[in-house]
Formats: C-alpha cells, structure tokens, sequence
C-alpha cells in the first residue's frame, strides 16, 4: 500500500441515493440572534436542537461541514445498547448508574425506530465475538482469544442479571454472544432524515465553523450568533474548541474502510470483535463497512488529524478479508475524530454560563449523544444535574 493511495476519499456511507439527493443548508451569513445555538450537527446536536424547539425556543444550529460530516457521519453505523465500555465492565467502573444507561440508550433506539421506519434502522441486533472470525493466526491471539471467550461469558452473566436479552453465539464467525436488541443503519442517513424534520423554529447552517464560544455568544467566520443558551456537541476536537475542557477529554483518530460487495452475505449484522476493537457491517447491497486497529497504534492515532494512515489500513485490509471471509476490493477509505474520557463516562458539563457541551463518548455516540444531548437541554434551562453516568 503506498502513501499516495491514502488520500482521503469521500466517505463510504455517502454513497446513496438519499445522502446524494440531500440539498443542504446554507452557511450562516451575518449575525444572528436566537434564544439558544447549537454547534455541531451530528446525532447529538440534532437532538439537542430538537430539543430545544421543542421547548418552544428559538435556535440556530452550525455545523462546520455537511449535517453528520464528522464522527456522526463516519462511524460503523452501529445502534448498540449501553456505552462504550461493556456493561460488567461498566458497572465496576462506575456503579448501577452503568445499568441506567444502558436502558436509555435502548430507549433512544426504540425512539429511533419509531421516527425513521425500518429503512433506516435495521433492527437486527449484534454479534460480539470472542477475537476475530477465523482460525487464530498466532499463539499470543490464540491466547487472547481464550480471555476474551471468559469476558463474553462474563458480559452476558451481566445483561442477563438486569434482564437485557442476551444469548450465546457459536456460528460461523466464531463464538461470542448475541444481542438481539440492537441494531444497524447508514449513519448519514439517519442524520440527514432528522436534520430534514427539524422543528419550526430551528434554522440549521451548514459550512459555518465555531470560532470560538462563550457566554451569550459564539463567533463564526461568517457572523455571531448572540444566545442566551449554547449546547457544544462536537465529540471530536471538543477540547480545541473549548481549551477548558484539555483534561477532561482527549481526541483520537477511528479510521475505516468500504469494500465492493461481497458474494457471501456473511454478516447478518453488525459484528465486533478483539475486545470491541475491531468491527464490520454488511449493508444490504452486500458492501462491508470496516473499521478498527486503533489499539494497535495508539501514540499514532491519539490525534486531531483525521485522515487514514498507511499502517492503520494496512491492519484494515487484512480485517476486511477476516470479516468477509473472502478477498476484498476496497472502495473508499477515511478516518474520523472523536473524544475519548479517562473514566469511560461521556461529558455533560457546564463550561460557561448558559454554555453546556456535551462529547467525549468513547467512540460510541450514536445513542448516547442523544441521550445526553436531552441532559444538555435539562442542565441548561432547568438546572437539573446530569445522571451520574455522565460526567459532569
């Protein structure tokens, strides 16, 4: 693989006929006045906006790209229950607050559900593996493969001790356990249907970059926003945007890659694997959506650069054939920015007056985002506290 082959392409999941037919929304230009302001139009700041209508406010969302052109936009389009870390391990880090969570997000799933239709959230749950699928292709992963067949057990005992489905995997892939309530969809997609159905009220700019933001205001390159309320749910970067926030979270780069389609419909959902390293999702049309190795390189990819590396898509390449179970073509490749917290715990967090971000979800937004993004709202206007499996 050279170096010249990894210049970033356009992002797998874009290609589709709903994504490409998406008009987009002007850049704001001039000053604004509003009752709040969102910055970052991903799933988290989209329910943050909805929100916020909701309530009967004014509100002007910004996005430094297209609606879902960061991390929301270019992840492996899982709908999983829970956080990040999994739930046995969750609950040892931060107590039954993991458990609470975990029930949110599945709430937000459902709610998901109901508001996109089957089209776009395919409810079809996962599989975690113990290592990755085929034989082991070393003593040392023969060996972690074992630990990992121990954890799973482990992580099952836990759902099924608070009543969350679960059942034992032993399949073609491998052996693991399933997770019958969870589910797959096109990232973009999902975002552009709900950026499509906001609210009267909310008036959404794309290609609008946040400044800088403070109490009452955040500045732009085209125009300030004045806002009695500021919600900040950028994830990646979230501590370049808000230099407060340097110790509480750090960014990192997630890469992926896009195949052709495969003959074999092997991935019946999506599957996640090496400790929730690595993972893959076969979309209908038959192309493996593949991302990982991030562990594997860690000083490298404890980053704010956000396009592929050679030795992370090396690792990919390789990945994408384990998953599939046959050669591959690559497609499309690229990479993404989002926040890792020290605890695992995402951020909800006043930073200024009126000013709340919420980010740091550990490479797992696509439920939390919003579930805290609805604590961003409850903090700003209400002043309610944060449950606690936010850290705030």
């Amino acid at each position: 693989m050279s170096r010249e082959g990894l210049t970033p392409s356009p992002v797998g999941w874009d290609s589709d006929r709903d994504i490409e037919a998406w008009l987009g929304r002007a850049p704001l230009d001039g000053n604004h006045t509003a009752d709040a302001c969102v910055v970052g139009l991903g799933g988290s700041g989209l329910a943050a906006v909805a929100q916020l209508a909701g309530r009967g406010l004014s509100v002007v969302g910004i996005d430094a790209g297209r609606v879902a052109s960061g991390a929301a936009g270019r992840n492996g389009g899982f709908l999983l229950g829970g956080s990040a870390a999994f739930l046995h391990d969750a609950i040892a880090r931060w107590g039954a607050c993991a458990v609470e969570l975990y029930r949110e997000t599945l709430d937000e799933l459902a709610r998901l559900e109901t508001v996109l239709g089957p089209r776009v959230v395919r409810r079809v749950g996962s599989i975690r593996l113990a290592g990755l699928p085929g034989a082991p292709e070393s003593v040392a992963e023969a060996a972690d493969r074992e630990r990992e067949v121990a954890d799973c057990a482990a992580h099952a005992a836990a759902l099924r001790a608070h009543g969350l489905a679960v059942q034992d995997y032993d399949g073609p892939l491998g052996t693991g356990i399933y997770l019958p309530d969870d589910a797959a969809m096109n990232p973009v997609r999902r975002a552009l249907r709900l950026a499509a159905a906001v609210p009267p009220g909310a008036a959404l700019h794309e290609r609008t970059s946040a400044r800088r933001v403070e109490a009452g205001r955040v500045s732009t390159d085209s125009g300030v926003i004045s806002a009695g309320v500021v919600v900040v749910a950028v994830d990646g970067c979230l501590e370049v945007l808000l230099p407060q926030l340097a110790r509480r979270v750090r960014t990192a780069r997630l890469q992926m890659l896009a195949t052709q389609p495969v003959a074999a419909e092997r991935l019946s959902c999506p599957v996640y694997g090496r400790w929730g390293y690595d993972y893959a999702q076969q979309a209908p049309d038959g192309r493996l959506f593949v991302g990982g190795g991030r562990d594997l390189f860690a000083e490298q990819e404890w980053t704010t650069d956000a396009a592929p590396s050679v030795q992370v898509q090396a690792y990919l390449d390789g990945l994408a054939v384990r998953m599939a179970g046959e050669p591959v073509r690559v497609s499309h490749r690229w990479a993404a920015s989002v926040a890792y917290t020290p605890d695992g715990r995402p951020l909800c967090v006043q930073v200024d007056d009126g000013v709340v971000a919420i980010g740091g979800y550990n490479g797992t937004g696509n439920l939390v985002g919003p579930v805290a993004a609805r604590a961003a709202v409850a903090l700003a206007l209400d002043g309610t506290r944060p449950p606690d499996y936010l850290a705030s």
